[in-house]
This record gives C-alpha cells, structure tokens and sequence, in this order.
C-alpha cells in the first residue's frame, strides 16, 4: 500500500487540455472519489496515475517514488474498467490468477490467494466457469477479484458499477465499501454518481472541465460547496438555482422578495443592483398556507411519486417573458399537490446559499 500524490498535473492531447494543475494527495489506505459531469477529466487523471496516459506537466508520486518517468507495468497498480476486461477463454480462477502467474508467483501461493480472495466475494461456487457463464454482478466481482489477488500499492476503478442494474449497483456498491475495509488498499474510484461518490469515499474531489472545483469529505462538501457547480451537481434532486438582483436587503426574484440573511447583509453592502444565484436545497424548503409567511410562490408543473416522499417542480411565473425560473421541492406523501396548483413555499434565511452569478464563486 502507498499513497498518491499529484503535484500539478497537466495533460494535454495536441492543442487540447484535458487536465490541468491537479494537485491532491491521497493518503496511504484511504478511499478517494473522482466525480463530475462527463468530460471533466476524472478517466484521464485514474489513467494518469496508472501509467496509460503521459503526464504533459507537474509531478506524479506513488510512494516515495516519482512515476512520471516509469512505465505502467512497473508501478504496482491494478485497475478495474468500465467492461471488467475478463478473458473470455479463460475461468474465473484462470483470470483470477492471471495476474499473479504474470509476476511468476508459486503455484502453490496462488491457489491460496485465489481460494481466499474468491471467498471473500463469494465467487468460490464460480471458479470453473468462464465469463459468458456469469451474470453482469458475477463478471464485475472477477474484475475486482483479478486486481486485488494481485495485492497492489493501490487500487484504480474506472466506473465498475455503471454496467450494473439498480438494485445490484446499490448491493455492490455496500460490498465494495466493505470490502475496502477489510482490504485496507488505498483506492481512487472514478464516476459521474454523486450518490456512489457520497456512499463510497473518504474524500471526495469535484471536477469540471479539466480542473479541481473542491476537495473535501461528502459531508462537508454537500454542505459547504465552494461555488455553483459543487452545489448544483451534488445531491439529488440537486440544489435549486435562482436568477436574482439584490436591493435593499432582499434578492428579488421575478418580482418576488427573498430576504438577505443578516450573515450576509454587512458584505453585500455594497452590492446594490448586482446579480446574483441563489441556492436552496429541496428538502429545505416547507409549503405554507396562503396566508402564511411565504417567501415564495409558483406553480406546479410535474409531479414524481417516490414512496416515502414526492418530488415536486414547480416554475416562478416570468415578469417580463425570458426563461420561467424552475424549482424542485420534496414533499411527505400527504401533502401531494396537483400539476397547476400554486404554491405558497418558505424557507428559512440562513439556509440560504448565495453565489456570485458571473464566476458561480460562493459568497455566503
């Protein structure tokens, strides 16, 4: 086992900047998640550290040892793909040990490794079938069986679960995260769910268009997001954005007063007339009654049963016919409004999140 360290990595393809100035360390043992949209850069910065990609810029270590320099084949990594790569005319033992054999390990020595790591993800019952054999949950668990039997520094995963359906995706994803406890390997996993990113890591780091947006434990960046981006891509239904211009201690918002929180009210001082994104998330926000105290109101446009609560969009009627703000809620089950209702909301001050809207940076 050893930690990662990335040092202002850049990489880029002919005119193209995939990645730029990722710095980040992952601590010896621990769990790290790369997530963002599609084309942030997260496959190019796993394929960086495990040698299929040139580093163009900055410093790779994994250890002590710098690796920019050393091939893959000598760095002492496994990774896992999106399409598990088994081989096709081999068993699950045989793929298995391929790895192992490939470093000319004992015989003896990789039948016990093969024995122990196909226990510990129940794949014994498997060990002489070959992988057209398998189901999608079977051939993912002989792709992570293959990269741990071989006992890595560290342990890349390229969207293994992405191919799987829900309930098994949830089950596998809970079998993972045990099985890294048991393991202890340090480990960088790659994918654009925030719900496996939140589930899974010790830290998480947000990408986007090639560069680090935040870096921080799931908690703490889904409560405290550094700007616009963070907020909106974690949590799901995700956070709520809203167009708005301050005045006088409010943010109006087509027409509609919201009220400054007073921890804000000293630094926006200066800020009359500017614009800025509000953000509110939807389990945040209550319905009132009419005549109640609301800070907002709009009309319902669709409704999602989920079970245990209801998903609820509504739009904030335009004042001057540009683009209908739209705006998610959660509901208990008992409350269920219908497609045309309006909607009186409230929400309190301090919930408040507030985003400068030209950079998407967090003001408060």
């Amino acid at each position: 086992m050893a930690r990662v360290v990335l040092d202002s990595i850049t990489r880029r393809f002919n005119n193209v900047t995939a990645i730029e100035d990722i710095t980040f360390e992952v601590p010896d043992g621990e769990f790290w998640v790369l997530v963002g949209p599609s084309g942030c850069g997260k496959s190019t910065i796993l394929r960086t550290i495990a040698g299929l990609e040139a580093v163009t810029g900055g410093n790779l270590y994994i250890g002590d040892r710098r690796v920019n320099d050393i091939p893959a084949r000598q760095r002492d990594v496994a990774m896992v793909f999106q399409n598990y790569a088994l081989y096709p005319h081999m068993t699950v033992a045989e793929n298995l040990a391929f790895g192992l054999k490939m470093r000319q390990a004992e015989p003896s020595k990789v039948r016990d490794r093969i024995e122990t790591v196909a226990r510990s993800l129940n794949i014994a019952h498997l060990l002489d079938r070959k992988p057209r054999q398998l189901s999608g949950g079977q051939q993912q668990r002989v792709a992570l069986g293959r990269a741990i039997a071989r006992q890595p520094q560290i342990f890349l995963l390229d969207e293994p679960l992405s191919n799987l359906d829900a309930q098994l995706r949830d089950d596998t994803r809970a079998e993972l995260k045990q099985l890294h406890r048991n393991v202890g390997i340090t480990t960088i996993y790659v994918t654009h769910d925030q719900i496996e990113a939140m589930t899974l890591a010790d830290k998480i780091v947000v990408l986007n268009q090639g560069r680090i947006q935040q870096i921080g434990d799931p908690q703490t960046v889904y409560a405290d997001p550094a700007n616009a981006m963070v907020a909106s891509f974690i949590g799901s239904p995700p956070m709520n954005l809203l167009n708005s211009i301050y005045r006088e201690g409010k943010f109006w918002i087509e027409g509609q007063a919201v009220s400054c929180p007073e921890r804000l009210q000293g630094m926006l001082r200066s800020a009359q007339g500017q614009r800025f994104s509000l953000g509110l998330r939807p389990e945040q926000i209550q319905l009132v009654s009419a005549n109640g105290l609301a800070c907002l109101e709009g009309i319902v446009t669709v409704v999602e049963p989920l079970g245990r609560e209801i998903l609820v969009r509504l739009e904030i009627p335009s004042q001057n016919g540009s683009s209908t703000p739209v705006m998610n809620l959660c509901v208990a089950p008992a409350e269920r409004p219908g497609v045309g209702d309006r909607l009186h909301l409230s929400f309190n001050p301090d919930h408040l999140y507030v985003f400068d809207a030209s950079t998407g940076e967090r003001r408060g």
